[in-house]
């Protein structure tokens, strides 16, 4: 009788052990194991997948499949709860957020790095300065210059910025142009000296190391400020000091948006991010940290 119930105990055991593996049959699920999927805007899909690369050496049983779009196609992916995790540089709207709370679905919402926005121009090019207020009377249509905006795509996060630096709904029917891609900006600025293109620091940051084929053909411009804001004294590159001091006009926030309603891997992602080593992931991509990491010397005599 006690041989039964010691088998019976050990079966209860393993039934038990069985449930904790995740759908695949692979790694338990946790902080730092399992499966997770990630939205990700795709302006921020580099430093992304550099910190899933060092997350993923630090904890190989964690599995990320990572879907990239414009933020007009993430955000309805995200909200009809196809995908609970989120990259993005928008938070929730406070609509969006009840209807998670009527569901009782708690969600957090963590900065974690700076981007800037960059406006480029050929390389050949001699004017490499322009005001915030050029900027804003070019999205709303007033400008007397020759010059044009060209961005990303007509449904990006890039482009949802400007429209809300500039507080319009449409842009004007000249002077602000739309591509497909961010490759297609730097492309189409190279080859046309009256264009501004529009990137992020993040993506364009990226292929300048990478050696882009067009990227050595065009140029940072530097950007004075709207007065009375920070960096209204002088034209400022998004360089990264310049990111992580303020004083470079066009800044954006880089959120890590998680609705998981557990505490699986995406809450695990998403504390790394915050984390020490997060942070110094992003200061080595030419990014701001949320915050800045103070380094620790060793000493010996």
């Amino acid at each position: 009788m006690r041989y039964l119930s010691f088998i019976f105990v050990l079966l209860v055991v393993f039934s038990s052990c069985k449930n904790k593996k995740t759908k695949e049959g692979q790694s338990e699920e946790s902080r730092t194991s399992g499966y997770a999927k990630l939205l990700v805007d795709e302006s921020f899909h580099n430093i992304i997948d550099d910190q899933i690369e060092v997350f993923n050496s630090d904890y190989p049983d964690a599995h990320f499949t990572v879907i990239t779009g414009n933020e007009n196609k993430i955000f309805p992916t995200f909200l009809n709860d196809s995908i609970r995790v989120m990259i993005s540089s928008r938070m929730l709207t406070p609509e969006e957020e009840k209807a998670y709370s009527r569901r009782s679905i708690p969600v957090f919402t963590s900065r974690f790095a700076i981007d800037g926005i960059a406006l480029i121009t050929a390389a050949d090019n001699q004017d490499t300065t322009i005001t915030a207020d050029e900027v804003i009377s070019m999205m709303k249509g007033n400008s007397t210059s020759d010059k044009s905006l060209v961005f990303d795509n007509a449904y990006s996060s890039t482009l949802r910025y400007f429209k809300d630096l500039a507080q319009v709904k449409e842009l004007p029917k000249k002077g602000v142009y739309t591509l497909s891609n961010n490759a297609d900006v730097i492309k189409y600025v190279s080859e046309h000296k009256n264009y501004i293109g529009v990137v992020g620091v993040n993506w364009l940051i990226k292929k300048y190391s990478e050696g882009e084929e067009y990227s050595g053909k065009v140029k940072l411009m530097g950007v004075k400020a709207v007065k009375g804001k920070k960096g209204d004294d002088a034209f400022y590159k998004p360089v990264q000091d310049n990111l992580i001091s303020g004083i470079y006009p066009f800044l954006r926030n880089i959120y890590i948006i998680n609705a998981e309603g557990k505490d699986g891997l995406g809450t695990g992602f998403a504390n790394w991010l915050v984390s020490q080593r997060g942070q110094l992931i992003v200061l080595k991509s030419g990014l701001g940290p949320h915050k800045i990491v103070s380094r620790d010397f060793n000493l010996k005599n």
